[in-house]
């Protein structure tokens, strides 16, 4: 009778791990949902862009629990520092070449880079002494793409070391897709919108 007691025990912990671990996940997954939900609203309002990366940073902020998100947009052959949550005094100010660092080397060879802990070991690691973040310990770094081509780099920080999961590669893979269409829109004024015949994009000779 008791071992039966202790293994029905057991089962009673196990099935209580197992229900709270799945509701983990649920929240995860609505949490990150509703971060896509966010910027596809992005993508149909009248804002600048340095509005929209301004609350695209919130989002990934807020979603990755992380101490600091930098958003690098490409001028030319070198990477500028568009958003951050932290140094907001240095945009524009900061640029490194895409040979440069962990972030040029994300845009260069086009892969998403997890460091969870001592990056700034890490022999690419370029260091920023207005920068903060070149003494945080884990970091997450992903391209932006747009048709094909680098636009940009998302990296994602935490001052303590933090191991980062497949859930949290996803969904800044996933914004970073979305910040890439944002910028081909960014490019498209209003007018040109109003004046397109965008049935044409499927039936050309309809058009005519």
């Amino acid at each position: 009778m008791f071992e039966t007691t202790a293994w029905a025990q057991v089962w009673d912990t196990r099935g209580v791990s197992r229900v709270k671990e799945l509701e983990a996940q649920l929240e995860r997954a609505q949490q990150q949902l509703r971060a896509v939900q966010q910027v596809s609203r992005f993508m149909v309002r009248e804002m600048s862009l340095a509005e929209i990366l301004s609350g695209i940073n919130r989002l990934i902020v807020e979603c990755l629990r992380c101490d600091s998100c930098l958003i690098y947009l490409i001028d030319g052959s070198e990477l500028v520092l568009c958003s951050s949550n932290r140094s907001p005094q240095e945009l524009g100010r900061v640029r490194l070449a895409m040979t440069e660092g962990l972030t040029g080397w994300v845009a260069r060879e086009r892969r998403l880079l997890s460091i969870p802990r001592e990056a700034y070991l890490d022999r690419r690691f370029k260091r920023f002494s207005s920068l903060a973040e070149d003494t945080y310990e884990a970091f997450l770094s992903t391209p932006i793409v747009a048709r094909g081509r680098v636009v940009g780099v998302i990296n994602v920080q935490h001052r303590a070391p933090h191991q980062h999961s497949g859930d949290e590669m996803e969904l800044l893979t996933t914004l970073a897709e979305q910040i890439g269409a944002l910028l081909l829109l960014a490019r498209v004024a209003p007018s040109a919108l109003d004046a397109a015949n965008h049935a044409e994009l499927l039936f050309p000779a309809a058009s005519r």
